[in-house]
């Protein structure tokens, strides 16, 4: 089960355009702004290609989104900006993000030599430039930053099981913060700086979860029979977005799967629609990806197209 799911966690952020799209078929990516206050999505961009993860940049004059293994910046009005120089890293996935100043961009990738799967967590000037490696092991996954950039929290496989750590964002030591077997994945900082937000395959379905910062005082969010992944905790600190699989996952996170985007109330655990069903998933968003005032947030639908 182990060798099952790592292979079916490495092949969700790397294969999962040639593994899952029919024979034929390429992908439409269409990126969408949801306002919290009409309740409407208003597409930014849509273009015949992959694209994932965006993140709206803490100054909210930007954009960020991730494809074939480069960053890329956006206007709010879906103009391409360029790119972040990260040196000579070109195999960058789809979990990255800003620290809360603004001032750093922290990101997963590949390294160029090695020729299978890798993901290590780097950290580069918003400006870009080059990277600094703060992750020795791989795979690890960026998640989130602490509100004071002091610590970032992640998700890593280590002697067979995936779980959530944390590190200095300057790099050292990392801290391992769940043991169960199974997946513990996204964790993402509230915003108040006392708890991480994660998901977990705990009770056999995948649910959100909340702990303290030492990883003490665990606590179930979520309880439906959904596949529930990625709390993306508003500024405002109310209230969180999730991507929520209309059939059971399990332990996966694929693209091309009808999902639905769903607010919870982080004090009461109620949960109520935002979105109807679409078709997306791996992709849609991996990331923190709120506008700073927490009214507006980004996310990705897909299509298949001859």
């Amino acid at each position: 089960m182990k060798n099952c799911l790592f292979f079916l966690y490495t092949l969700s952020f790397f294969s999962v355009a040639h593994a899952q799209i029919p024979e034929g078929k390429k992908v439409q990516s269409s990126l969408y702004i949801y306002d919290m206050i009409t309740k409407e999505s208003l597409l930014v961009t849509r273009e015949n290609r992959h694209f994932e993860a965006p993140n709206w940049a803490p100054n909210g004059t930007y954009l960020l989104l991730n494809s074939n293994g480069k960053i890329e910046k956006y206007s709010l009005k879906g103009e391409a900006l360029g790119e972040i120089d990260t040196g000579e890293l070109s195999k960058n996935n789809n979990d990255h993000g800003i620290s809360f100043d603004g001032k750093t961009l922290f990101f997963s990738g590949g390294q160029n030599e090695i020729k299978t799967h890798s993901s290590f967590i780097y950290k580069v000037p918003l400006k870009g430039g080059q990277p600094e490696l703060l992750t020795p092991l791989s795979p690890s996954y960026w998640h989130g930053v602490s509100p004071d950039g002091e610590t970032i929290v992640y998700c890593a496989e280590r002697n067979g099981n995936y779980d959530v750590y944390k590190m200095s964002a300057s790099g050292g030591e990392e801290i391992r913060l769940t043991t169960a077997e199974g997946l513990d994945d996204g964790p993402e900082y509230s915003p108040d700086g006392k708890y991480i937000y994660f998901n977990s395959f705990l009770t056999g379905k995948m649910q959100i979860w909340r702990m303290l910062t030492d990883g003490s005082n665990k606590e179930q969010m979520t309880f439906d029979n959904y596949s529930n992944w990625f709390a993306h905790i508003a500024p405002h600190n109310q209230n969180a977005v999730i991507i929520s699989y209309i059939e059971d996952q399990g332990q996966q996170h694929p693209f091309g799967r009808q999902v639905k985007l769903r607010l919870l109330d982080l004090s009461s655990k109620k949960m109520s629609d935002l979105t109807a069903a679409f078709y997306g998933g791996q992709g849609t968003i991996n990331v923190p990806s709120w506008n700073p005032e927490g009214t507006q947030f980004l996310y990705v639908t897909y299509a298949l197209i001859d």
